[in-house]
């Protein structure tokens, strides 16, 4: 039998070059609209960018509950798949990638499925202003930062850092830049009172001090995994069945390997791929907290869907350093 794993790729792994394409519409009255797409491949002439319509889960997932009502467009689907020709794999193995980087410029990385469903119930909900919270460089922060601004949102983020910054301008580094370019009210935590305090009181107390200035807030935990941001990744199984069904000749693949920072990612792998005909194992390398605290995270998010199973059945979570430990030849 043929062993096919798929990767999972996060995060941004390689610059896109940006090319300035100019294209010219005529409209009916005979005016010249010139819009210029700034993104490669053309990307955004897809006019449902920015959309929000109602949401029609697959098939096999109709029975969970609750079922979003409606999603936003906010990243660029499917994303590819492609073989990863990696030298002395084990005879009958190949590695395919599933490129998540890939899912914007600005939004890219796993976190804008997860805020395809948040965004739209902020906007349902009636709210003027999204609070979410993260490490000092959090590529979540910086996803809902910019998807806050496109939809016309005030965006809160509170960052952890060390006890020697908190007091300290932040500076223009990295994610930082680019939630501050798009007008991000910043707030730093030091490393000391994020562990004794815990995100979820953080959150609320920055909660009630807007909703006591009359403001309308809506709370996004960390990393966006909560139970309704699990749909992102249970609808990224439907896009991989997808692919498979129309790809060259994959029959399917037989495990899914992803790293695991918050839990969302890998509940709505986990669920979709065992509820789905695409049954493949997901293996979940944990780079912060434990395996236990994560399979106990995850059960949460899938009780939250009324889902009737248990974590540990449907995903192998381990500890990143098992995989060091394995690639250093000692496994």
């Amino acid at each position: 039998m043929l062993g096919t794993c798929l990767l999972h790729c996060r995060s941004p792994a390689v610059s896109v070059p940006v090319t300035n394409r100019r294209r010219r519409i005529h409209s009916s009255q005979g005016r010249k609209l010139v819009f210029s797409l700034m993104e490669g491949g053309g990307l955004n002439e897809n006019f449902g960018f920015l959309s929000r319509k109602p949401y029609v889960p697959p098939e096999w997932a109709s029975h969970l509950s609750p079922i979003p009502s409606h999603v936003f467009s906010l990243g660029h689907f499917p994303t590819p798949v492609h073989k990863w020709n990696l030298p002395n794999l084990p005879k009958n193995t190949e590695v395919w990638l599933k490129r998540d980087d890939l899912t914007g410029m600005q939004l890219s990385g796993n976190k804008v499925r997860k805020l395809e469903f948040l965004m739209a119930d902020a906007i349902q909900h009636g709210a003027d202003c999204i609070i979410t919270i993260g490490g000092i460089q959090s590529n979540h922060c910086r996803a809902t930062a910019v998807a806050a601004k496109y939809l016309n949102l005030d965006c809160y983020l509170i960052l952890r850092t060390s006890k020697t910054l908190v007091d300290k301008d932040p500076g223009l580094t990295g994610n930082l830049l680019v939630e501050r370019l798009v007008g991000a009210h910043v707030e730093l935590v030091s490393k000391e009172e994020y562990s004794k305090t815990g995100s979820v009181v953080l959150t609320n107390l920055l909660k009630e001090r807007l909703l006591s200035e009359g403001r309308r807030p809506y709370v996004i935990p960390v990393g966006g995994s909560n139970s309704l941001g699990t749909w992102g990744y249970i609808e990224a199984v439907r896009e991989i069945q997808q692919q498979i069904q129309r790809g060259p000749g994959i029959i399917g693949f037989d495990d899914i390997v992803v790293a695991c920072g918050s839990g969302g990612t890998i509940a709505g792998l986990s669920l979709g791929s065992w509820l789905s005909d695409l049954k493949a194992k997901v293996h979940a390398f944990s780079v912060c907290d434990s395996p236990d605290y994560f399979y106990d995270y995850v059960q949460g998010l899938l009780d939250g869907l009324q889902a009737g199973v248990s974590s540990r059945n449907i995903v192998s979570i381990q500890d990143w350093k098992s995989c060091i430990w394995l690639a250093k030849g000692h496994g």
